[in-house]
């Protein structure tokens, strides 16, 4: 399972960077364009937002997996601790549901199908052969990235669960980086 999450990481890391390096050169391509030749590309919005929904649906994974999504926990942490892992894993099994019910959606069920997002709004979007605007790219391709951000959101949730269950992380949620400053310059205001 290690090389299998190790193959997910670099995955995810590598096109999450591909992803912002890319935005950032069509942005700065495009403001350049403008305002030094005053001229442009017609698609580069539109690029840029599909660009930034691929970022979105990967980061949205990867921050699992870092565990840098923000949670309010401070009610959940008055119970004792085998309730708090309770709720964490409680939370946990939402955010599988919640991947399951968008790929789902997204794809149908593939079982009943025998085809991959065959019945669902991506395999719709094939049947119909919907473009974007002025990208002219096949919507079902842009789209695409509901199933795969889906499945990896599962993943690293499910991933969670087991770290959880074994006591090697406490929530899905960040660690508490404001009270840990507060307790690290605790003297500092003091004369």
């Amino acid at each position: 399972m290690k090389g299998f999450g190790h193959f997910v990481n670099r995955f995810e890391e590598t096109v999450l960077a591909v992803l912002l390096a890319s935005m950032t050169v069509v942005t700065f391509t495009q403001v350049i364009a403008r305002y030094v030749f005053n001229s442009g590309w017609v698609a580069a919005l539109e690029l840029t937002q599909i660009m930034f929904a691929w970022l979105i649906l990967f980061g949205i994974s990867y921050g699992i997996k870092v565990g840098i999504h923000l949670g309010v926990d401070a009610f959940v942490r008055l119970f004792p601790r085998p309730v708090f892992r309770a709720f964490a894993l409680f939370a946990v099994l939402c955010g599988i549901v919640y991947a399951g019910l968008l790929f789902y959606g997204s794809c149908g069920n593939p079982f009943a199908t025998g085809k991959i997002c065959g019945s669902g709004y991506v395999g719709k979007m094939y049947k119909i052969g919907i473009h974007t605007e002025d990208l002219e790219w096949p919507r079902w391709a842009v789209y695409s990235i509901l199933p795969i951000g889906m499945a990896l959101f599962a993943f690293r949730c499910a991933q969670a669960a087991g770290e959880i269950w074994r006591g090697e992380r406490e929530t899905l949620a960040a660690a508490h980086e404001a009270e840990e400053l507060v307790k690290e310059h605790e003297g500092v205001l003091k004369d």
